[in-house]
């Protein structure tokens, strides 16, 4: 399955399509994550009010509203909307090289993006994550060439970005327009 844009067709997987519905943006791991938390406190919070009976039926209503909540966080990042924007800007970026295509550089700007959206690092500065980032990478880089020292660049760009539009949606002004999502600026 494809998907088209004016500028080029876009492949299912860079879609991130949900498997169920077949829509784009779907974020599993978001879903699981805010299941698992959420469900284990509501869990929790049951189970000293109603015992054991409260725990399980804590856990379960915790779960549904915390998959709710994860996929809410998660799809704050469009991943396709991320891809086309690093597809289409990185020729412009001084990292850029002749001697790697963009292929080599988008997982380095994934790796940046979503790693700025893991809730420990969201009120960090990539240069505080850097060491953390760089022991990550070659499990992150798939079938990349880049060394560490290059991919960086990319992945501080793609935080950076990210950080950026955390700031913006929290500003005033952008309580008035929620319109204005990452893919504008």
């Amino acid at each position: 399955m494809t998907h088209h844009n004016p500028n080029r067709t876009i492949t299912e997987s860079e879609a991130n399509t949900d498997p169920i519905t077949g829509s784009p943006g779907s974020h599993p791991v978001g879903v699981g994550i805010g299941a698992i938390g959420i469900g284990a406190a509501a869990g929790a919070m049951g189970g000293v009010l109603g015992g054991p009976v409260g725990m399980a039926a804590g856990a379960v209503i915790g779960a549904a509203v915390g998959g709710l909540a994860g996929k809410a966080a998660a799809e704050a990042v469009d991943p396709t909307i991320e891809l086309k924007y690093w597809r289409e800007t990185h020729g412009t970026m001084p990292y850029a090289s002749s001697a790697y295509a963009f292929d080599e550089f988008e997982p380095a700007y994934r790796f940046g993006w979503e790693s700025f959206t893991r809730d420990s690092n969201k009120n960090r500065t990539f240069e505080s994550v850097e060491s953390d980032l760089s022991r990550g990478w070659d499990h992150a880089k798939g079938s990349s060439r880049l060394a560490w020292s290059h991919a960086k660049h990319a992945t501080k760009h793609a935080w950076n970005r990210m950080q950026n539009a955390v700031k913006i949606d929290s500003s005033p002004a952008a309580a008035t327009d929620q319109s204005k999502g990452l893919g504008t600026f």
